[in-house]
């Protein structure tokens, strides 16, 4: 899950040359349409895409945000990944999170993944007792900023708990380059077809 990302117009294309060095498939979530280029949210995948929506998570005059909402095939069950990139004010993501909340499909037999910048400062703000209730306590290292990490901005959380194996930054040199915050890379284990070992 990608937040922020920044398309020119001919000029730069951001997700089509992500696409070309990592062989997956790039999903654009644009928040921002401008004729210069697009503006938002992008989840890159190896996993073949089942169903793929755009969610409006706007609040009027507030810089426009969104959310990917992808079920992707896994060789068990499906997996519902959302990406997304919250507001700055508590009120604006206290509104986002009970729309994200509403788009979680217990009728879904899969894991859902909820990921991205939820822009939270506060350990315990109402958000984050929303999603503690959902999801279940996560694990939630810092990651912003990228050089010296004092703030969880960004998230993953998972559900069933019991399908996350892990969550970690990844820090490296070029990884505080790319970005002012720092990547998390999640593990899970998820039930694969046929009596087949987990993946």
């Amino acid at each position: 899950a990608l937040q922020e990302v920044e398309s020119h117009h001919g000029d730069l294309e951001v997700l089509q040359l992500l696409s070309e060095r990592t062989g997956l498939r790039a999903l654009a979530g644009p928040t921002m349409l401008r004729p210069v280029g697009d503006y938002g949210n992008a989840l890159l995948t190896r996993l073949p895409v089942l169903e793929l929506q755009r969610i409006d998570l706007s609040v009027p005059g507030r810089e426009p945000r969104g959310a990917l909402d992808a079920l992707l095939d896994t060789p068990g069950e499906p997996l519902q990944v959302i990406a997304t990139h919250l507001g700055l004010r508590p009120a604006e993501r206290r509104q986002q999170i009970q729309a994200l909340l509403a788009v979680i499909d217990p009728g879904i037999p899969g894991p859902t993944a909820l990921l991205g910048d939820l822009n939270e400062w506060f350990m315990w703000g109402r958000p984050l007792r929303r999603l503690h209730v959902h999801f279940g306590a996560t694990p939630a290292p810092r990651t912003f900023p990228a050089h010296r990490p004092l703030f969880a901005l960004d998230r993953i959380w998972v559900k069933p708990l019991r399908c996350l194996r892990s969550i970690a930054v990844h820090d490296s040199p070029l990884a505080r380059q790319a970005s002012d915050h720092l990547p998390l890379v999640a593990r899970l284990e998820l039930a694969a077809g046929d009596g087949a070992e987990p993946t």
